[in-house]
């Protein structure tokens, strides 16, 4: 299992270094392959002053910083407007928005830039569409193609996680990947901005990891309450040690007495 972790955006580069350097240091302690992840521009914000991020130039910088003094693998979102080409020469992982799953132009301008893709299932999307998104990918001659999990939106301000949709994205041969931060997120629940319940953040990654996923998406933030952005949903900082060793205990044991599915077909 490898973790995906760091604060949802670039705040300050002290921030980064900080938070991805005790995240390096926990993650080496219990063995787990770690990629660092801010963005250093958030586009879908809910409203109009919602801070999103130091741009790109400066937010490049501080990653490409974090890589130098820590030695970290980094992964970054990229949209539709996004100098792929500037992205791809500083981090190592791409990542897609969930929003933007549907972009055909997009999604595989972003796959051929030759380094390993997150893409993240669209809230609306049953997780066997994602196949044809795969696909795309693999046109482009990508096949290092990772499905992210956030939620499916079934009813009012309220994401819902159906853990059987990831063993049916790993039907695709991709990595799976749980992200159990933006699950909790509830959309404009927060007078007119993204609220969200970190409470249940734990159970979501448990669950996930109980099913069988390659890999963990977590945001995390010394003081989430008074983060710039998504602050209700990610996990305080201080936590992740100890989450971290009960997911390793459960990977464990599933990693151990796996089912193998194809006989249940």
């Amino acid at each position: 299992m490898f973790l995906i972790a760091g604060p949802c955006v670039i705040e300050s580069e002290q921030l980064v270094l900080d938070t991805f350097g005790a995240l390096q240091e926990i993650t080496n302690k219990l063995g787990i392959e770690y990629i660092a992840k801010s963005s250093f521009t958030k586009a879908n914000r809910s409203s109009v002053t919602a801070f999103t991020g130091p741009g790109i130039e400066e937010g490049l910088h501080i990653l490409d910083k974090a890589k130098s003094q820590l030695s970290v693998k980094v992964l970054t979102d990229v949209h539709e407007d996004t100098p792929l080409d500037e992205v791809a020469a500083v981090v190592d992982v791409l990542q897609t928005p969930a929003f933007l799953v549907r972009q055909t132009g997009f999604i595989q301008r972003v796959a051929s830039m030759g380094k390993p893709v997150n893409i993240k299932k669209g809230q609306w999307m049953h997780p066997a569409d994602m196949t044809p998104v795969v696909e795309k990918c693999r046109a482009v001659g990508n096949d290092d193609i990772w499905l992210c999990d956030r939620g499916t939106s079934f009813g009012f301000g309220q994401l819902i996680n159906y853990m059987p949709g990831l063993t049916i994205m790993k039907q695709t041969g991709c990595k799976v990947v749980m992200d159990a931060t933006h699950s909790v997120q509830m959309p404009g629940s927060l007078n007119g901005s993204t609220g969200g319940n970190r409470f249940h953040v734990p159970a979501i990654a448990r669950a996930a990891v109980a099913v069988g996923i390659d890999g963990l998406f977590m945001e995390t933030h010394p003081d989430p309450d008074n983060a710039l952005c998504d602050g209700p949903n990610m996990l305080p900082l201080k936590h992740m040690e100890e989450m971290l060793e009960t997911l390793l205990e459960i990977d464990e044991v599933v990693n151990k007495r796996r089912l193998i599915e194809s006989v249940l077909v």
